[in-house]
């Protein structure tokens, strides 16, 4: 078999949920956006709500609706994006609830949907979504009055702790939202790592249920093992891959591996970015190319049949170090051709 094996550990993925919300100790929403970042929309959203996760936040209608279809009607299905133009059918249809960022979401919202569910989601200093003072001063009687069922905002530091930028977000939340009656949510997976004042009514955890940082207490949850097609000989002086970046220094055994940056590994790591067989750790060499990756696997006891990218002995964000990035882009990147395998 070509195709490289990726395992998603069910049993993990849900008690990092657990665990997230007993430490919280208020309702815990699931943040599934991007096909579940990257590990399966229907697997990932059905077993979350078996376990007892009732609200789930998305990007866009699209996804939203999408879970619709997968979770049926009970759950509430929050659109980061708000109610963007063109987006009112499958609000309504897929039964969404919009997060409102503006003005203008607001007044679509209420002429063509009076009556349906909303949220609201305040800027409190990240300038990315959200209303900011004024337009939320402007709008707040009249969004309290009708069917607001979330008022939110994002941290934008959450992964720094001691980042000043916390503490004044969290100020300017309160403010903003002091004496209203409605849910409040702040806290992703780092709010909520955080501390209790962070917590409000609903966290919304989202990388850390998947096993990556900054909860660095998390279960693992993703395995990545790649099949080995082809080990050569190679002799000194000899070349590997594109544009001869590596050329060996001794005699070496290379293997070439199935996977390459069409699956999602990004042809920048490769110069830092090493596999495991067993506890041995093996170079990759000269550039990662589409469909392959040359790694050098000269000393080993025995010729592997596959090796492992993600596992045990790497986890996604030693491997997103390897690219100088960040493990939710390792995770929204993994390809379509891997075999996607849920235990």
């Amino acid at each position: 078999m070509a195709s490289a094996v990726l395992s998603i550990d069910m049993t993990a993925l849900i008690d990092n949920w657990r665990n997230l919300s007993a430490m919280a100790k208020s309702d815990a929403g699931a943040v599934v956006k991007a096909d579940a970042y990257g590990l399966g929309l229907k697997p990932v959203a059905s077993a979350l709500a078996r376990a007892g996760a009732r609200t789930f936040f998305v990007a866009m209608a699209e996804e939203g609706a999408a879970l619709r279809q997968i979770l049926g009607k009970g759950p509430q299905i929050n659109v980061f994006s708000g109610h963007m133009e063109g987006d009112t059918a499958l609000i309504r249809d897929a039964n969404l609830t919009p997060m409102l960022n503006s003005i203008d979401q607001m007044l679509r919202h209420v002429e063509t949907l009076p009556g349906h569910a909303f949220g609201i989601q305040l800027d409190t200093g990240m300038n990315r979504l959200g209303m900011e003072d004024a337009e939320w001063a402007a709008l707040r009687d009249v969004a309290l009055g009708q069917n607001l069922t979330l008022v939110m905002s994002h941290l934008a530091c959450a992964d720094a702790p001691d980042h000043a930028m916390n503490a004044r977000q969290l100020q300017s939340f309160v403010e903003m939202t002091d004496g209203i009656d409605a849910p409040r949510s702040l806290a992703a997976t780092g709010g909520t790592l955080l501390g209790s004042d962070y917590h409000f009514d609903m966290i919304r955890p989202g990388i850390g249920l998947y096993g990556g940082l900054p909860y660095v207490d998390a279960r693992p949850v993703v395995s990545l093992h790649i099949p080995v097609i082809q080990i050569r000989d190679v002799s000194v002086g000899e070349t590997v891959g594109y544009s001869n970046t590596w050329v060996a220094r001794g005699p070496s055994r290379i293997a070439t591996i199935a996977a390459g940056y069409a699956d999602g590994i990004i042809r920048g790591m490769g110069p830092s970015a090493h596999l495991h067989t067993g506890s041995s750790a093996v170079p990759v060499v000269g550039r990662i190319s589409m469909d392959m990756i040359g790694v050098d696997v000269t000393g080993l006891a025995e010729e592997p049949e596959t090796l492992e990218l993600i596992g045990p002995h790497q986890s996604v964000d030693t491997v997103a170090g390897f690219a100088d990035t960040i493990g939710y882009e390792i995770l929204t990147s993994l390809g379509a051709r891997y075999k996607r395998v849920y235990v």
